[in-house]
């Protein structure tokens, strides 16, 4: 093999190397492994915090617990591409409005749930996952 052959071999090699580097990242990025899957769980709460962001949104909620203590949950959705696409808008969960809230919750049972749906006070159920008003 000549020296001009063995460098584009080593060239190639050496960019899919670096290809699988960059990639494993980014592919684990979007496990959802903590969550459990097999598992809903429905709670009643006050929306303290709506972070509408990417690369995923996160609503923070506080759940009154049976002995009046109170526990803050977070339950995360997807980006406000997504949640425009399901018609959530930023402004539909505002500070202090009560919701019920469905989702999946964390494996190993930490205050934190994948979003699923949501029913409002007055009966709107925001689902992000099915195409909105848009």
């Amino acid at each position: 093999m000549n020296d001009i052959c063995l460098k584009n071999l080593q060239l190639v090699l050496y960019t899919l190397i670096g290809f699988v580097c960059v990639s494993a990242p980014i592919s684990a990025h979007h496990s959802a492994e903590m969550f459990n899957r097999d598992e809903i769980i429905t709670l009643i709460g006050t929306v303290k915090e709506f972070r509408y962001i990417n690369p995923h949104s996160w609503l923070i909620v506080d759940i009154e617990n049976d002995d009046g203590t109170t526990t803050t949950w977070g339950f995360e959705g997807e980006g406000p591409q997504d949640m425009i696409h399901g018609g959530v808008r930023k402004g539909d969960l505002p500070p202090g409005a009560k919701i019920t809230i469905t989702g999946n919750p964390m494996r190993d049972g930490r205050p934190a749930a994948l979003w699923q749906t949501i029913i409002k006070e007055d009966g709107t159920l925001l689902n992000w996952r099915t195409p909105g008003r848009d």
